[in-house]
C-alpha cells in the first residue's frame, strides 16, 4: 500500500534521500480525480525519482470545499491514488494547507497548477533548501468543481 503517516514517509525517504533520489511532493484534495488530476501526477512525477501526494483528510477537504465535499471519502481517495504509476505515496494531513508536511518531509520540488501564482504554499522552505517550485499548467474545463456544476446544472 502507498498510502503512508508523514512519520513513515521519514523513514523510508530517508536512505532514499541520502542515495541522492530526488522527492517531488504536491497536494490536493483529489476528489473525482479526472484528466488534470492524471497529468499533473504524471508531469510531477518526471519531474524526480519518488512523488509523494499530500491528500488533504475529509475534514479539510469539508472545510475548503463546504459540506457536500469530498464525494469520495479519503480512504478512497487514498486508494485510487495509489494505483496509479505516477504516484510512490500518498499520505493525508488534517490542516487546510500542507505547510506542516513539507516542513517534515522537505522535497527537492515543490508542484502546483498554475491556478496557484505565487502563493504556492511551502514555497519559502523548499527553496530556502535549494530545491525548486515547478507550477504546471491546467488543462481547461477540467476541475473537480467545474465537472460537479456541470453535473447538476444537467439535471435540472
Amino acid at each position: 500500500m502507498k498510502g503512508k503517516t508523514p512519520q513513515e514517509l521519514l523513514e523510508i525517504l530517508g536512505p532514499h534521500i541520502a542515495q541522492r533520489g530526488k522527492v517531488v511532493f504536491t497536494n490536493g484534495c483529489f476528489d473525482l480525480l479526472h484528466v488534470g488530476h492524471i497529468r499533473l501526477l504524471q508531469r510531477a512525477r518526471a519531474l524526480g525519482d519518488t512523488l509523494v501526494v499530500g491528500l488533504n483528510s475529509d475534514a479539510s477537504v469539508r472545510a475548503l470545499k463546504g459540506p457536500l465535499r469530498p464525494i469520495f471519502c479519503q480512504a478512497e481517495r487514498v486508494e485510487i491514488l495509489s494505483a496509479l504509476a505516477a504516484v510512490s505515496y500518498v499520505t493525508v494531513f488534517d490542516e487546510l494547507d500542507p505547510a506542516s508536511i513539507i516542513e517534515k518531509l522537505r522535497p527537492h520540488v515543490l508542484v502546483k497548477g498554475a491556478d496557484w501564482g505565487g502563493a504556492i504554499i511551502g514555497r519559502t522552505i523548499v527553496e530556502e533548501d535549494g530545491g525548486s517550485v515547478v507550477s504546471l499548467p491546467l488543462v481547461e474545463s477540467r476541475s473537480t468543481t467545474e465537472i460537479l456544476d456541470r453535473i447538476v446544472t444537467g439535471f435540472q
